[in-house]
């Protein structure tokens, strides 16, 4: 089975990140959580309520973290997952995380993003000429990063997954798991 990196950090929303972490190690797969460091991450859940024009955030549990992003050696994975909430807007900026999420492009292996989680290859140019979802209003992102934004909950291109957010999961998960079985039997 495929062990499978999680990058996140604080304020990552809590369904993009436990959801994933859970379908991966029902699969049999390993999933194994990195950070900035290793103390565990708050979580946050972002919500829609009628009376609010843009989501809402709430604190979310925190989740054990199992490698803090200096210590990730990327060549013991075999895909990677990047979640959403806010935690990609300042792990875009991270030394590490750039060495880690380039050498999964680098190398065609498998990589999930969910919601705001295309920040992060987004800052790294490693979107361009690829197609992928995100959260609706970072379609200007995308583009500006040279990519093609699509509106669909499970959007896949060549070893990338996509989608727009935590409603998206079921339908993320089952093309996720696709292409790391594709991948896996590749190897």
């Amino acid at each position: 089975m495929a062990r499978v990196l999680i990058l996140t950090g604080d304020a990552a929303e809590e369904l993009d990140s436990m959801y994933p972490i859970f379908r991966l190690r029902e699969g049999g797969h390993e999933a194994v959580v990195a950070a900035p460091t290793t103390r565990p991450v708050r979580l946050v859940v972002h919500d829609f309520e009628p009376d609010c024009d843009a989501y809402t955030e709430k604190p979310g549990h925190r989740l054990p973290v199992d490698l803090a992003f200096a210590d990730v050696d990327p060549a013991g994975f075999d895909a990677l997952v990047i979640p959403g909430g806010r935690a990609p807007e300042y792990l875009r900026v991270d030394p590490d995380v750039a060495r880690i999420v380039t050498h999964f492009f680098d190398r065609d292996l498998p990589v999930g993003t969910i919601c705001h989680g295309p920040q992060v290859p987004a800052a790294l140019g490693l979107l361009r000429g690829r197609t992928t979802a995100a959260f609706p209003p970072l379609k200007a992102d995308v583009e500006l990063a040279g990519a093609t934004f699509a509106d669909a909950p499970d959007v896949v291109d060549g070893a990338m997954v996509s989608c727009r957010g935590w409603p998206d999961l079921p339908e993320w998960s089952r093309a996720f798991l696709r292409v790391l079985e594709k991948a896996a039997a590749a190897r």
